[in-house]
This record gives structure tokens, sequence and C-alpha cells, in this order.
């Protein structure tokens, strides 16, 4: 999609600062960048925002049906819908460009199944199309206005500013905590427990700058493994030797939330608490960023009693063992709560698209619903919603925060692992269920027991309840993350040359 087709918004860049944000390929990655870009181009930025022609087919088929949106370009721009808004609305108009770039498989490539050789093109084939791709959009801005905000995640960004001449504004869609640990993972080889040529040590870690202490079974997945040649590790090596050349960062979290290790990462370099990031009104989304079509729940809910039912599900990404599942259906049978179970169609492999137990959706019948996809905002923010299983995605915990929900954290694999301990233990906002793949159908039923009718529940709403007090007041006037994100806004406005302000 060229620039002709996309700048038809109609509003001139002149001498605006230009952002060129460009998200990490996976739903997760995508929403807060999205969210990001359009509070961006609120606060008098040029917007540029470069998706995969893989990501803008799957949200244009989720978003026009099956089976639609057969071209790259299929489902035109994903930002048509936030405009049509704005001027129904009679609100200004956004600067926002809409780029596609390949990464560098067919339309058709199952990068679910293929995970590994997805991962090798995004580390070895999908930067020199980025490039190629900035090396237009920025001549044809002006170096001098333009800024680049990419995921920490890709492996190329600050080797690609400087060849550019442009900033670097690196956006972390995870936790401070999980960056912390990842940008002294010299830090954790020096002390032997990560990537250090033998079996690691296994007592507490104490040696993090703001990270008092943790436990080596709460690092991320990748951080307890023993061989570190996969293409995921090479992709976090690279993309955290970026991460230090980076200008600055830009975190989806809240200062209060992590105090101490968001200081200490200060103390580093220019690194800012912007979070939660969030569709506007905690709402739909008016820009399309769901990868598959969205089942309509509100009239199912509609019907059950207040906080009477668990929301499951395990986000846009991580898989599970046809195992664990199982155990975890038998859990939620035995417990006798209502439920809505969000089952993405490849949650165990793209070649078994109906992983529950034979059986299941008829003893469920009446009290249990199971959709393949769902707008979570919406299913959370509803009042039948009493509590969330969840795989403790970032997104996911901050949403499920902001609704007051309470969570019962199920870890999958990379970030997941740490965000539990954030939940549980810090904060004391969910309860944990399994380890690591063993998980039993007897845990399940007593975890969603407490959670849903016991005093347990009581107490984790409660304490939802005052972090959700906690995000509120980051993003209010004169709360953290709007200052925040206001002093970004000026500092980058002053090196763009787009003045301060606004």
């Amino acid at each position: 999609m060229g620039q002709e087709a996309v700048a038809a918004n109609g509003v001139a860049a002149g001498n605006k600062p230009h952002a060129v944000v460009v998200p990490y390929p996976l739903q997760g990655h995508v929403i807060p960048a999205v969210h990001l870009a359009l509070r961006l181009a609120e606060r008098g930025f040029a917007v540029t925002f470069v998706n995969t022609e893989s990501v803008h087919h799957q949200t244009s088929r989720a978003m026009l049906g099956a089976g639609a949106a057969d071209a790259p370009g299929g489902g035109g721009d994903i930002f048509a819908g936030v405009r049509a808004r704005r001027a129904a609305a009679s609100e200004p108009e956004l600067d926002v460009r809409y780029e596609l770039v390949s990464d560098g498989f067919p339309l058709g490539f199952d990068r679910s199944l293929n995970h590994d050789q997805f991962m090798e093109g995004i580390l070895h084939v999908l930067p020199a199309h980025v490039e190629e791709l900035l090396r237009r959009v920025v001549v044809a801005e002006d170096p001098a206005t333009t800024c680049l905000v990419v995921d920490t995640f890709f492996v190329w960004p600050a080797t690609l500013a400087r060849k550019l001449g442009v900033p670097y504004v690196s956006f972390w869609t995870e936790p401070a905590i999980i960056f912390s640990l990842y940008y002294h993972m010299d830090l954790l080889t020096k002390h032997g427990h990560f990537n250090c040529g033998k079996e690691p040590r296994k007592d507490t870690i104490t040696y993090i700058p703001g990270v008092p202490s943790i436990e080596p079974t709460e690092l991320m997945s990748y951080l307890q493994e023993t061989d570190t040649t996969s293409v995921v590790h090479r992709i976090i090596f690279k993309a955290f030797d970026e991460a230090h050349r980076a200008d600055y960062v830009l975190c989806n979290t809240v200062e209060e939330l992590e105090p101490s290790t968001i200081a200490a990462l200060r103390a580093e370099k220019p690194f800012y608490a912007v979070g939660p990031i969030f569709p506007a009104g905690f709402a739909r989304s008016a820009v399309a960023t769901s990868m598959w079509a969205e089942s309509d729940c509100s009239r199912w809910l509609d019907a059950q009693p207040p906080r009477s039912v668990l929301y499951i599900s395990f986000g846009s990404y991580a898989h599970v063992t046809r195992h664990e599942l199982h155990e975890i259906a038998a859990g939620v049978l035995a417990s006798g709560a209502r439920f809505l179970w969000v089952l993405r169609p490849d949650v165990v492999s793209s070649d078994d698209p109906d992983p529950l137990p034979e059986g299941f959706k008829a003893s469920a019948a009446g009290r249990g619903l199971v959709v393949p996809w769902c707008c979570q905002v919406e299913v959370l923010s509803h009042a039948a919603v009493g509590g969330f299983l969840t795989h403790c995605g970032w997104n996911s915990i901050l949403e499920s925060v902001w609704a007051g929900v309470p969570m019962l954290c199920f870890p999958l694999l990379t970030d997941q692992l740490t965000n539990r301990r954030l939940v549980a233990k810090e904060w004391r906002a969910g309860v944990s269920i399994g380890d690591r793949g063993a998980v039993d159908a007897g845990e399940v039923r007593t975890r969603i027991e407490g959670v849903m009718g016991g005093e347990e529940g009581v107490k984790l709403r409660e304490q939802v309840g005052k972090l959700r007090a906690t995000l509120e007041a980051a993003v209010a006037p004169g709360g953290s993350s709007r200052g925040n994100f206001d002093e970004f806004v000026d500092v980058l406005k002053r090196r763009c040359g787009g003045g301060g302000g606004q």
C-alpha cells in the first residue's frame, strides 16, 4: 500500500514531528502500539503506522468475515474507522498514515503452526523489508523531524535509526520488571543464573537493579532454559543489544505499580511509564486490531447473575497442551461455575481445532459458553463477570485490573511467569494455578470455587479495586502516566524540531 493511497486523510505534515510506529507482528503487541499511535497523533504528531501484510490480512479477514480480504491490501486502512468516528463527532482530523511491509512469508503460511520458521523470518528477512520502506517514508518527510517508535523485540531499530539519523524510541509492551531482567542478562550470566555454560544456580536473585529479590522459577521462561541457541533467544539477545542503544524507552506500565524497578531503569536511560494504554473509553476499539472474528457474547452475559461468570482465555499467542486443556476443563465442570471460555482455534495446534474433551459442551450446556474469540474489554467490563482465568499476558492483566476482576493465573511461557509473580505475590490480586505444565482438575476446581464464591474472592476483589484506583489516578490529570507522557512528548518534539507543548 503506497504513500499516495494511505495519505488520503488529506492532512499535510508540514513541519510537524513525524513518528514512525512499528509494532511487533503479534496481536498483543499491535494493540497497544495502535493506541500509542493515536495518542501521538492527538498530540500533534504526524504518524506513519507500519503493519505487516500478514497482520493486516488477518485483521481484515476478522473484520470482514472469513474468506474476505484475500489480497494483501484487502480491507483497506485499519484507521479508517477512527477517522470516520472523529469526523462524525466533529473532532479534529488525525494525521495517521498506514503502510504495509512483507514479513517474507506468503499470506497463507501458518505462522502459528510454524512458529520457529516465522521467528527466523522476523530475525533475518523482515529487517531488509522494513529498511527499504523506512528509507522511503523518512526521506519523503524529513529526517530532522522524524523518530522511530519501534517495539523493543525487533533486532534492528537502533542500528537503522543511526543509519537514518533519527532517534529510536523503544516501545516496551510488558512490565518494567521484564525489561529490567532482559536488560541485565549479563548480570544473570555473571552470577551463574542464566546462560553460564553449566547448570544454573537455584538460589534467590538479589542483584538486579530495582528488583530486590526474585526466584529463578519466577524468571521469564526463556531465562530459565539452558539451551540458549533457539531462534527466540537469538532475537532476545540482539533486541536487547539494540535496546541498550535506544534514546528513549516508553513502557506500558504504571509507576506506582513498579516504583523501584522504574527508578533504577531511569538511572540508566530516559524511561517513561505511560500505561495503561487502552482504547478510548476502555471500549471496543475504533481501529481494527483483532486477528480473529469476535463473537458477540453480550446477550448471553446479560442473562447471567452479577459476578457469576468465570471468563477464561489464554490470549492471542500462547499454546496449551491437550492434557492441560482437559484438566482445566474437568476442573471448570467440577466447580459448578458459569463460564465464558474463549478457545482460539489454534490454542493447542492449528492441526487440532476441537481440543475440548468429548462431551464437555453437552455437560456444560446452560451454564457455559465456548467461543473462538471475543472483544475482551467488553467481556471483562460486563457486570456478570466475576473472575478471569488467564495466561497472564500483560494486556490481559491490565485490562482485568481496570475492570476490577480478580485473576486465576495460569502462565504458559515468556513474560507470563514473571507477570504472575506481580499479580499473585506482589499485588495479591489473583491466585496461581498450575506450574509450568503441571495442572490438575482438583486444584483448578478449588481455585475457581475460592475466587468465585469464597472469602478469598472478596479479599481479591478489594485488592483489585485498589489497583484499579491506582491505574485510574495514573492516567487522570496530574497522574504519573499522564505527566510522563506529557514530558516524553515535549522532549521528543524538541528533538524532532516540532517545538514543545500542545
